[in-house]
């Protein structure tokens, strides 16, 4: 979504980072804006969905052979994010990926103060990432559409955030032994065994919980895994993945199956995670319906 878009009919600017997924079209229909992460391919930095999109990013990873890094956006960068979006005086609620995997919600809480006093601006640490991010972004305006007042959105953005759940199972270690997004203990043992780990989001922080010794069952275990958390309760739903569209339909039938979903989407994997993550990663993210 073009940063310079202002949301219509709103006084309220919501900004995600680039760590967080949102399904096609929310960006519109919801006006949420989107700082990008920087991915590093060796000395090149990209602007994660400026002049690196999706597609690009894969066929450089298959043809170089690298594995891409990430970086935050530096407080500068949201500065001029800030600045760009909202007019002196307006407010902005600024959701970011868990400070436990990312320096992103640190850049953004330091720009805030750098601008204290020209903006009204609330950051979020979401102790989440991936569709947690575009989810939230999407509740926050519905609340501030329908009449709620800031203080019960935000109050609902802290709630998300202490009960989300992500559970992910991976295809390619390289990519997260490399990032130190998880484990690297964790991740070497489970390339060297050949297993499919299941990787949980847990405050804020990812951690192997498992070792499956195939695809299937690790696909079948992410759902029993939620199916645990959650039970009857009726939830909101994402599933996410990259460049795995047929095992992402397969895995969105099952959940409708075995979950009560309020609301169930689909949606890749943004690059900044996959370039943590790798492709063929899949999972889950979850949470409680508004008052479930």
């Amino acid at each position: 979504m073009n940063a310079l878009t202002t949301p219509k009919n709103s006084s309220l600017h919501i900004v995600m980072d680039g760590g967080g997924d949102l399904p096609k079209g929310w960006a519109q229909e919801y006006a949420i804006q989107v700082i990008p992460i920087n991915i590093h391919f060796g000395e090149k930095m990209y602007l994660q969905g400026v002049d690196l999109q999706d597609d690009e990013f894969y066929q450089i990873a298959d043809s170089s052979g690298q594995i891409p890094k990430t970086s935050q956006p530096t407080p500068g960068q949201f500065i001029s994010f800030y600045e760009k979006i909202a007019a002196p005086g307006e407010r902005i609620l600024s959701v970011h990926l868990t400070s436990k995997l990312s320096g992103t919600f640190e850049s953004a809480v330091l720009a805030v103060r750098e601008l204290a006093g020209k903006f009204n601006i609330t950051t979020v640490d979401s102790g989440a990432g991936s569709a947690a991010l575009g989810m939230m972004c999407k509740e926050a305006r519905l609340l501030e559409r329908s009449g709620a007042s800031f203080e019960s959105i935000v109050e609902r953005m802290r709630f998300i955030s202490q009960n989300v759940r992500i559970v992910l199972t991976l295809e390619n270690f390289e990519y997260a032994l490399r990032s130190g997004r998880v484990k690297a203990f964790q991740a070497a043992v489970a390339s060297l065994l050949r297993v499919k780990p299941i990787i949980m989001l847990r405050d804020g922080a990812l951690h192997m919980s498992e070792r499956i010794r195939t695809r299937h069952h690790s696909i079948e275990r992410i759902i029993q895994v939620m199916r645990e958390d959650f039970g009857d309760r009726p939830v909101n739903v994402a599933v996410v993945h990259a460049r795995d569209l047929e095992t992402a339909k397969m895995l969105l039938d099952k959940v409708k199956k075995t979950l009560n979903c309020h609301e169930v989407v689909m949606t890749d994997l943004s690059i900044a995670v996959a370039a943590n993550l790798g492709p063929g990663t899949v999972g889950i993210v979850a949470y409680p319906v508004q008052d479930a």
